[in-house]
């Protein structure tokens, strides 16, 4: 039985993550900000009767995980598997016209919460001498930065730089990090209270206004995110998981077009998982 500790769980990823790892018996503290909005959670866990505690954790606050990593060493004495799936989209918008405090929000949920609590876990995985570090990221780190994209996109990137750091510095230790970079799923992520207001006045209104709308239209069509789940648990459970997988048949197929293009060199694609088959591929 592992223990594994996972952040933003109130739905989409996180919640599929949760009980993928406790359905097949593992001691699962599933995290986010307000527990009392994560009664879907709670109500399957009830009624599987699974071995997963809803703990609140707000992955901005130094003094939460510090406490809700004590806290798990107090009870359990070790912490085997840490997903870092906690994001915000962030908005569509311009470098011009964007809300500065809006670009730190997300910078501080989307790299530095993974960042935080990747330093409050290692201490204890490299004593045990053996852990992995999921960190969720997208297949957006693979390409170059787009318009009315670029905080989103940076924090991204960054999350997939972190994890190849993270396993550089980690060789030998018996900790692995895996950053899981999902094309589009289902998810609630980007739903109507969290896209942003186009001002028609703007000169970016046209750009803004597709780029937003195609986001929405990929999640809505997106696959069910228990594949997501899935291709996490599968590297958790492979020594061999490369650092970086792809997850999606949308992601395959669109790192593969950006391979064939004019800038198909500046990175490969690496073990995909398509949205109908759920192991890694090498290739």
């Amino acid at each position: 039985m592992a223990v594994v500790l996972i952040t933003g769980c109130r739905s989409g990823i996180g919640l599929a993550t949760a009980l993928a790892f406790g359905r097949r018996g593992d001691r699962v503290y599933a995290t986010m900000r307000d527990p009392a909005r994560g009664e879907r959670l709670s109500q399957i866990v009830r009624r599987e009767g699974l071995n997963v505690a809803v703990e609140a954790l707000d992955v901005t606050s130094d003094d939460q995980i510090t406490r809700t990593v004590a806290t798990i060493i107090a009870s359990d004495g070790r912490v085997d598997v840490l997903v870092n799936n906690a994001g915000v989209p962030g908005v569509a918008a311009a470098i011009e016209e964007l809300d500065e405090s809006v670009a730190r929000t997300t910078f501080e949920t989307n790299f530095w919460g993974p960042f935080r609590l990747s330093r409050a876990v290692l201490p204890h995985m490299r004593r045990q001498g053996q852990g992995v570090i999921v960190n969720v990221s997208s297949f957006a780190a693979r390409f170059p930065g787009s318009g009315v994209l670029a905080i989103y996109g940076l924090t991204k990137h960054l999350v997939s730089r972190l994890s190849e750091s993270l396993q550089d510095e980690l060789t030998s230790t018996g900790v692995r990090v895996v950053a899981i970079e999902p094309g589009f799923f289902a998810t609630e992520i980007y739903d109507s209270a969290k896209r942003g207001t186009i001002d028609p006045m703007s000169p970016y209104a046209a750009m803004v206004a597709a780029t937003d709308a195609a986001i929405a239209d990929g999640i809505a069509a997106g696959a069910d995110p228990s594949i997501v789940a899935a291709a996490i648990v599968t590297a958790v459970d492979d020594p061999s998981s490369p650092t970086c997988v792809l997850v999606g048949d949308d992601a395959v197929a669109a790192v593969e077009e950006f391979r064939q293009a004019e800038y198909g060199s500046w990175r490969s694609a690496t073990s995909p998982v398509g949205a109908s088959d759920a192991h890694v591929k090498h290739h």
